[in-house]
């Protein structure tokens, strides 16, 4: 045998070796498949699942029920239980640094609180969430309500990440119903701050923000000082109105700044203010209408403007009310 094929026998030999050794050392402990079959809610995956419902004369139905997780399909039904647990909201709250109001028991029915996934079958049927959203048990509209509903019980073991579902669930009316308010006695009666330079003879003041134009906007300062949020614009309509909600298309480019989570009061004398919603708006260029968290009549309105996205200074093209 010539030295090169020897020399390549022995790599081949050595490797071989090696490898037995490696196997012999790092052997996994048994792992039983029967580990890795639980059941779970599927709509937990995307907890808190958010569902806006129209204000209709019938109830708003969401769908939930239960999977099978694991290899192959279940050998025998699996019977699975479902409760509401109304403890389960403060704990959402606390751990998400949120103020959700549990949904009212009046204001819901399920369908079923027990369901069957069949044999060789991977879920239960759909089962029904029904919201009433009008009438004498209809939940408020314009507030944001939490339901958890829960696996309590299940012939195999559940997923305890994904035993709950989490909805948060409002009512609103059609926002189609709503037209913006004419703007043509309206004006500005305050803002935080405004670029009257930097962006030019026809921009970056306050008063573009209600000019019936898209391609101007208001600009928050930047030319010989640089003030921090929060921003703020205070509009007067002119007379007092039944304000629903606002409506927000932000500058007509890709620039950072667009207002991010924004604060609403409202007024009737321009001195004594009252809370009237807070929320977060998207960063788009898109218009993008938002409810207030109630109805109310007011003459006076104050946007503020708590972050923007990705700067510290903001700006919008158009402003208006519904």
């Amino acid at each position: 045998m010539s030295f090169n094929k020897f020399r390549a026998l022995y790599v081949i030999i050595a490797s071989l070796l090696l490898l037995a050794a490696c196997k012999n050392k790092y052997d996994l402990p048994d792992q039983p498949l029967a580990n890795y079959i639980k059941v779970y809610m599927p709509a937990a995956v995307n907890n808190p699942v958010s569902r806006v419902l129209a204000i209709t004369d019938s109830a708003q139905v969401i769908i939930y029920g239960a999977d099978y997780g694991g290899a192959g399909y279940p050998q025998a039904d699996i019977p699975v239980t479902f409760s509401v647990n109304p403890a389960l909201v403060d704990s959402f709250n606390r751990a998400n640094n949120t103020a959700y109001t549990l949904l009212p028991e009046h204001g819901y029915t399920l369908s079923e609180t027990s369901a069957i996934i069949p044999r060789g079958q991977l879920s239960t049927p759909p089962l029904e969430l029904a919201v009433k959203t009008s009438g004498a048990d209809g939940i408020a509209a314009l507030k944001d309500y939490l339901l958890p509903i829960s696996i309590v019980k299940s012939t195999i073991t559940v997923n305890e990440q994904l035993r709950t579902v989490y909805f948060v669930i409002r009512v609103q009316p059609d926002l189609a119903d709503y037209p913006d308010f004419d703007r043509s006695a309206w004006s500005i009666t305050g803002f935080s701050s405004q670029e009257a330079n930097g962006e030019g003879a026809d921009n970056g003041r306050a008063i573009f923000a209600i000019d019936n134009n898209n391609a101007t906007y208001w600009h928050t300062q930047w030319q010989g000082g640089s003030p921090g949020p929060p921003h703020y614009i205070t509009v007067d309509m002119g007379a007092v109105k039944t304000l629903h909600g606002l409506s927000f298309l932000d500058r007509q480019s890709d620039n950072d700044g667009k207002p991010q989570s924004v604060t609403v009061e409202t007024s009737i004398d321009n001195l004594n203010w009252e809370p009237a919603g807070s929320f977060t708006l998207q960063n788009t260029k898109d218009l993008q209408k938002q409810f207030l968290s109630g109805f109310r009549d007011a003459r006076y309105f104050r946007v503020n403007i708590l972050s923007a996205y990705n700067a510290t200074y903001t700006h919008l093209a158009e402003l208006n009310a519904f």
